[in-house]
């Protein structure tokens, strides 16, 4: 059974304490709503990644926490009023619609406001907990009046925000290591001196116009693991001494696979673990809460592409075990 834990929708309160055998996770069964056949996002990977997780006792069902959704004035501490009014009631025009990329319907409306509450909800437990993870969310490419890529609104500024106006921190650091750089999350939070944004990415993939975050780091096409990891090595300990944050938002996104549809670089499933293994060890060894989003992924493999995914919870459950 899954705790039917809502996070306290107005109060700055966090949950109340209970015993976990691990680390929160984070679903609902709203993750997942109907696109049309043949789309290439794939919608089905949100359950079975929970599936999977719990089938291979890489966590239990009693470490389940089902978010809600957010109200709209959650959203709008982020994105415009018009904005969101147009997309949760279906009047966006057309144009707006196909740089999102998905099929408007109630149930995506539906679902994206879940998964925010999920993202949320994540963050909160992080704090709580010192470690949780979505098993959705890293929608960064959503900009504050129009979304983009996949993304409709942007799940870790949001979150961010929601912390913030609940005085729950001063700093954070936003840690985004999906192959696509994180161009929403920059844009967002360029006049915020409180919100450190970290992007390393393929340089030569989407966005075709890069924002600029507080660090960029481009990497070049087909970069594989031992150079990716030396890499994320050479930034993270660092940033992690110099900015002493109250929370890192980590986007875990696997489209870094080499098999990846969208992706570019060449990582293996290997250092996709050691990529996860290794910045969720520097955040919980250095006592910084760290809330993980799963990011992008695509494969026309699902098996493969989900245990991609469940290797962030695996390091999880692996850096907690060795304490």
């Amino acid at each position: 059974m899954t705790r039917p834990i809502t996070y306290p929708l107005r109060s700055d309160s966090l949950l109340s304490p209970c015993a976990l055998a691990s680390f929160p996770v984070v679903y609902h069964p709203a993750y997942v709503t109907p696109l049309p056949a043949g789309h290439r996002f794939p919608m089905p990977k949100f359950q079975l990644l929970r599936d999977l997780l719990v089938r291979d006792r890489v966590i239990s069902s009693a470490q389940i926490y089902q978010p809600g959704p957010p109200p709209r004035e959650w959203l709008e501490l982020v994105h415009d009023a018009a904005y969101v009014q147009a997309y949760c009631e279906g009047t966006l025009d057309a144009k707006a619609q196909r740089r999102i990329g998905l099929p408007w319907s109630e149930g995506l409306v539906q679902r994206t406001c879940t998964a925010v509450g999920g993202t949320i909800l994540t963050a909160k437990l992080a704090l709580q907990y010192g470690l949780a993870c979505n098993t959705a969310g890293g929608t960064h490419h959503a900009f504050p009046t129009y979304g983009s890529g996949f993304c409709i609104f942007n799940d870790l500024a949001i979150a961010l925000k929601v912390l913030q106006s609940q005085k729950l921190i001063h700093t954070a650091l936003i840690v985004d290591l999906d192959v696509h750089q994180g161009d929403g999350s920059a844009f967002i939070f360029k006049a915020d001196p409180s919100v450190f944004t970290f992007s390393m990415h393929c340089g030569v993939n989407f966005p075709g116009r890069k924002q600029q975050s507080d660090l960029d780091v481009p990497l070049a096409e087909n970069t594989g693991d031992d150079e990716y990891l030396a890499v994320l090595r050479s930034h993270l300990p660092k940033l992690l001494n110099d900015l002493q944050p109250d929370i890192v938002m980590y986007d875990a996104g696997v489209d870094v696979h080499k098999d990846d549809r969208l992706g570019k670089l060449a990582l293996t499933d290997d250092g996709i673990f050691e990529r996860d293994r290794t910045v969720l060890q520097a955040c919980v060894s250095g006592g910084y809460p760290v809330a993980c989003v799963i990011g992008g992924g695509y494969g026309e493999d699902m098996a493969a592409l989900i245990y991609r995914h469940s290797l962030l919870h695996r390091a999880a459950k692996t850096v907690l075990s060795a304490g």
